[in-house]
Order: structure tokens, then C-alpha cells, then sequence
């Protein structure tokens, strides 16, 4: 159950509010002074603060409620605030709102309108507890990760990649082959490196092979190598891939441009360990941990006939998923932080923020490098960064429509005038809805 400090010289009032929150499952303690309140907020278990703005006889300045406020956002800067004033002190109270203070009402107050403030802020600040928790939550599980496990220093902080990454970490001690699937860009050699490193061959060769980067008819050679003689223009006996991978890990980059043959000819050695060279009919054998990586629809591949079924199976025995950067947003400023070779300034972190991303981290890589080797500033700019104005904006970041004055006064009249639970709908913070208020001349009820 929430509580509610009342920090007001009268006992009356205190009383009042006591019995109407009371009624509404919420608890009350009271302070007779600021002396007092400070005290009971020091010692911890309040949600929630409703604060007078005079404490003294005879005193109707508000001075003695503008130093409270000052003292409980200084010890407290998160705790809602919610005065209560005469109409008198009204122009301070509004000071103090655009200052952080949640809302002020005046006194006599509506008992509907304040339990409406009251239940917005306190659900607004569960909210924001349950964010700090599951932050707090990710950062432990994040250190915890690191420092069980070789992550190649690969940069992140989106819960997204810490998923994928303990998963690859997890599976990385087992012999079984992995496929990760993702767009271009989006880091899959940098999963694979890291399997490679928790793995039981850690301290073997790391190979690679990407099959969409050679003709169909090399591809086996590269696989497997050749005699002497195998085909045109070999005129000596030539290593392949797994052969120089043998005790380590191969890592097959874009597999779904495999041909036909060399599918069956793979699916054997993933099955057997042996392969012969092309041009040669010596088997060898091998031991080799297979991961391999495509950015294609493979079951549709199979569908089509263009993709082994049971090659897929073979390699899919663990599937990693790399979402495209675009749905780890979390990870955009701090790898654009590691890519940049000076500070980023505030402008151009939104732009990066708002950009979609189609190339993944391989365009934020060459974005951020293009900036910083043109841009003369001592900063990055939005401006040096060159992203398209009409770049699709991420929808997590998206600006909400700016409010016109109908939409407001409808906001604040489904409210009931409370403008924190108005601002809200409206996805503005209590001080910039005051400031439109301003602009398009809307009195506060």
C-alpha cells in the first residue's frame, strides 16, 4: 500500500486528507513543519510527498513552501511533489511546477481532482520503480555475463543482444553445429567469434568461408581443397577450409549460396568427418566445429528445392537469431560511441536514434567514420553524420504529433484540469505542457 507524507501546519487538513485516502487504500504520516517532514523522508517508505506552502502565523509569502521544495529535490529528486496553496501563492506554485514540482491545487481543494493527481503520480512512479528495477536487473545480468564468459569485447546494451549473446554463450561448449540467422550487417561473424571462444576449441584456428563471395565452381575447392591437376589453373595441391580448420571451428558465412553439390558434399562431413579433396580419391578426416550463418529464408530455400533439407536440419541443431539494429535500439549510441573517434554531440545522437538502419551495424560503422573523418568541429553533428531526412524513424523513438490547442484543452478536460495525468496523455512532461499552455493562452482550471 503507497503512503503519502502531508507536510502541513494544520492539523485539520491533515486530518481531511487522511480520512479521503483512507477510503482509497492509500496510507497518510504527517509533519507539522518542514523540520519534521525532512526528517520522516530521510527515513525512508515514502511515495509520495503533498506539502504546504506556509508553515509559519502570519506568514503568506510561500517562501517557507519554495525552501521545502528545494530541500526535498535536492535529498529526494525523484519523489512527486504536489502542493497545496491559497490562490494567492498561485504564481509560485506554478514556479515550482516548471521547477519539478508534480501539481499543485488550491485550497479548499476537489477532493475528485486530488485523488485523480494522486493515483496518476503514484502509478507513474511504480512505473518508473519497475523500469529502474528491471535496468538494475539487466545490468547485473550483463556484468554477470561478462565476466563468466570471453565476449571478444563486443559492444552492446540492449537486452535484445544480452539474450542472444547468453544464448551463444550457453550453447558454446556443446559440439553441435550452430546457425545464426540475421540481415547483412548485423554482426553475425562477431556471434560466431564468440561461440568460437566459450567453445571447447577455443585455442584452435578460426576459419572463414563466405560462400556468397566465390563462384559456385570454387566453392568446393575452398571447402575442401584440391590436387594438383583437379581443375583449370590448379597446378598444385591446395588446402581447404576444413582441412585448415581441423581441431578449431569453420565458420561458413552466407551458407544458403552453397550449391547443391557442395550442400551434399558438406552434409557428409558434418556427418561423418571425412571428405575428399577434389581430384583425389584419398579420404581425410577431420574434427571441426561447424557454425555457419545466412541472412536467407531457408525454409523457403527448401520449399523451392534450392537448399537441402537435411543439410538444414544438420546445421540447425542451435539457432541463434540476431535481430536487425534497428529492434536493439539500446545498442545504437553506445556502439556509435565505440566507432566515433571524437565525442557525439546531442543532435546527432537523436539523428542516430531516429535513423531505421537498413545496413545494420556495418552502416552505422560507416556512418560514424564518414563523420568523423569530414566533419571539422571538435564534435560529431547531426549534420556531419549525412543520414537522409526522410530516413525511417525507429518506432520506440518516434516524436509524437505536436499538440494543438483543441488537443490540449480536450486533454485537460478528460483530466479534470490535473495536469500531470493530462501530460501524460498528451506524451509531454508537466513543465512543456505548462509551456504550450502558455503559448496558446490556456488558463489552468
Amino acid at each position: 500500500m503507497p503512503t503519502l507524507l502531508i507536510i502541513d501546519d494544520n492539523p485539520a487538513v491533515a486530518t481531511a486528507l487522511d480520512v479521503l485516502f483512507s477510503l482509497h487504500e492509500i496510507d497518510t504520516v504527517h509533519a507539522a513543519d518542514p523540520e519534521a517532514g525532512l526528517a520522516m523522508l530521510d527515513r525512508g517508505g515514502i511515495d509520495l510527498v503533498i506539502q504546504d506552502m506556509n508553515f509559519s502565523a502570519d506568514t503568506t509569502s510561500g517562501a517557507e513552501g519554495r525552501a521545502l521544495f528545494a530541500q526535498i529535490r535536492a535529498r529526494h529528486p525523484d519523489l512527486p511533489v504536489v502542493l497545496l496553496t491559497a490562490w494567492t501563492h498561485l504564481e509560485a506554485a506554478v514556479e515550482l511546477v516548471k521547477a519539478g514540482a508534480a501539481d499543485y491545487l488550491g485550497k479548499p481543494w476537489d477532493d475528485r481532482r486530488l485523488l485523480a493527481t494522486v493515483n496518476t503520480l503514484l502509478e507513474l512512479s511504480e512505473a518508473r520503480a519497475e523500469l529502474d528495477r528491471r535496468r538494475a536487473r539487466d545490468r547485473l545480468q550483463r556484468s554477470q555475463l561478462e565476466a563468466r564468459y570471453d565476449l571478444r569485447g563486443v559492444v552492446f546494451d540492449d537486452p535484445a543482444s544480452e539474450r542472444v549473446l547468453a544464448l551463444a554463450c550457453q550453447v558454446a561448449r556443446s559440439d553441435l553445429p550452430v546457425l545464426i540467422t540475421g540481415p547483412n550487417g548485423s554482426g553475425k561473424e562477431k556471434i560466431a567469434q564468440i561461440v568460437q571462444a566459450n567453445s571447447s576449441v577455443r585455442h584452435g584456428a578460426f576459419v572463414t568461408l563466405n560462400c556468397g563471395a566465390l563462384p559456385s565452381e570454387l566453392i568446393e575447392a575452398e571447402l575442401f581443397g584440391a590436387d594438383a591437376g583437379a581443375y583449370t589453373g590448379a597446378n598444385k595441391a591446395r588446402e581447404g577450409k576444413f582441412e585448415a580448420a581441423d581441431g578449431g571451428t569453420l565458420f561458413l558465412d552466407e551458407i544458403g549460396n552453397l550449391p547443391l553439390a557442395g550442400q551434399m558434399k558438406l552434409l557428409r562431413v558434418l556427418e561423418t568427418g571425412r571428405f575428399q579433396r577434389l581430384g583425389s580419391n584419398r579420404e581425410r578426416s577431420v574434427q571441426v566445429r561447424v557454425i555457419s550463418a545466412t541472412n536467407a529464408d531457408l525454409a523457403t530455400m527448401i520449399r523451392e528445392g534450392s537448399f537441402r533439407e537435411d543439410l538444414y536440419y544438420r546445421l540447425n541443431a542451435i539457432e541463434l537469431a540476431l535481430p536487425p539494429l534497428a529492434e536493439r535500439p539500446g545498442d545504437i549510441l553506445p556502439l556509435a560511441a565505440h566507432f566515433a573517434d571524437k565525442p557525439i554531440a546531442e543532435s546527432a545522437r537523436a539523428a542516430l536514434l531516429r535513423h531505421g538502419w537498413p545496413g545494420n551495424v556495418r552502416e552505422l560503422r560507416n556512418v560514424i567514420q564518414r563523420a568523423g573523418l569530414l566533419g571539422s568541429g571538435a564534435h560529431i553533428e547531426a549534420a556531419d553524420l549525412q543520414l537522409p531526412a526522410s530516413a525511417p524513424a525507429l518506432r520506440m523513438h518516434a516524436p509524437l504529433q505536436e499538440p494543438d490547442r483543441v488537443q490540449i484543452e480536450a486533454a485537460l478536460a478528460r483530466a479534470g484540469g490535473v495536469i500531470a495525468q493530462a501530460a501524460a496523455e498528451l506524451g509531454l512532461s508537466r513543465q512543456a505542457l505548462y509551456r504550450r499552455m502558455d503559448r496558446h493562452g490556456i488558463k489552468s482550471s
